[in-house]
């Protein structure tokens, strides 16, 4: 064989190996910033719902706070 026909096939599987690492490295990465968004999701997810919970104790608790207030003007009234 010749020296061109080595050097070419040395090349191409540089290149293949290079490409294949390339690809590797790239997936790993890939993979660890969706994990990273994944948990970013997650927390936001836990703060709407939890958010969710507290609109609906404040609706409870305005609803407490018009009827004291109601029966305090009842009160205030009758006397």
């Amino acid at each position: 064989m010749s020296d061109e026909l080595w050097s070419a096939l040395i090349s191409l599987f540089g290149s293949a190996f290079g490409a294949v690492v390339g690809i590797a490295v790239n997936t790993r990465l890939s993979n660890y910033r969706i994990g990273q968004l994944e948990r970013k999701v997650d927390k936001h997810n836990n703060l709407i719902e939890r958010m969710f919970r507290a609109e609906g104790n404040i609706r409870l608790l305005d609803e407490k706070i018009s009827e004291m207030a109601a029966r305090a003007e009842t009160r205030d009234g009758c006397q």
